[in-house]
């Protein structure tokens, strides 16, 4: 019996439909036992043409070799992941029934959130005053993101990375969550956050899940200004027609993108 891991492949098939991608699961379960792989699940998004495979096998050469043998749809990337980090990301590993189509999603909106001037928590309140405060404030991330739908992926330093299955879910948590926190008990110190979005599929880098998303994520946290959330094109093209309002801030250059990425704020003030 070789050493198992657990492996994320993606297919790209143009025009590709939930039940053909159906009909190749079951062929796929038939012949997995030819190498001691084991399909788990998998995700569709029609409108990309992607389709994302969860496996446990003995390699990544193993998955591809199933998958060739099933049916020929070899995948473009395998990437061999932390369980831990699928189900941070994706939720809970639900193995769809053979044979029923299975319209779930992998496509996810990542918000990273980080609490304005730290150092200045501790220099105006005192170590364990800082930490009571950042406590409050994660309590509140926290929270929010359950309310709307998301799942809290890590900490980011005094912030909170999360995955939300829709770029609606994710708006609608971080306007929450400015408001929650300008409205805080004004007697006690004013505390602020920057929030950021992006969003993209579990293999978009080869070396790990959702690197890019997660990257420009947090580029667009550090490029927000205090109580501020920032978003790129994406984000705003997601959300068209859902109530939010986008307010161009022009291109920045951002490390780790070859390109100035265009950035969004969404306003969030009550109005009246």
């Amino acid at each position: 019996m070789f050493a198992m891991s657990t492996y994320m492949d993606r297919h790209i098939i143009p025009g590709v439909t939930i039940g053909a991608v159906a009909d190749a699961h079951i062929r796929d379960l038939e012949e997995q036992d030819y190498l001691d792989v084991r399909f788990l699940t998998y995700w569709v998004d029609e409108a990309r043409g992607t389709v994302f495979c969860l496996a446990e096998a003995p390699s990544a050469e193993a998955v591809e070799t199933v998958h060739q043998k099933a049916h020929g749809l070899v995948p473009h990337d395998v990437l061999e992941v932390d369980p831990r980090m699928v189900t941070s990301f994706l939720g809970a590993i639900t193995e769809p029934e053979p044979g029923t189509p299975w319209a779930a999603s992998a496509f996810r909106t990542i918000m990273i959130t980080d609490i304005v001037g730290s150092t200045s928590l501790i220099d105006a309140l005192g170590d364990f005053g800082a930490k009571e405060i950042v406590l409050e404030v994660d309590a509140i991330v926290r929270q929010h993101v359950e309310r709307h739908s998301g799942r809290i992926v890590d900490h980011t330093g005094d912030g909170v990375m999360s995955s939300f299955p829709s770029a609606h879910d994710a708006l609608n948590c971080a306007v929450a969550l400015q408001r929650a926190i300008a409205g805080r008990d004004p007697t006690q110190y004013r505390a602020e956050i920057r929030v950021g979005l992006a969003a993209g599929e579990p293999i978009s880098e080869a070396d790990r899940l959702f690197g890019a998303a997660v990257n420009l994520a947090a580029r667009m946290c550090a490029a927000a200004e205090p109580s501020t959330i920032c978003t790129p094109s994406a984000i705003r093209e997601l959300a068209m027609g859902k109530g939010f309002t986008f307010v161009d801030r022009g291109h920045a250059a951002m490390k780790g993108f070859p390109d100035p990425v265009q950035v969004f704020e969404v306003t969030w003030a009550h109005k009246g």
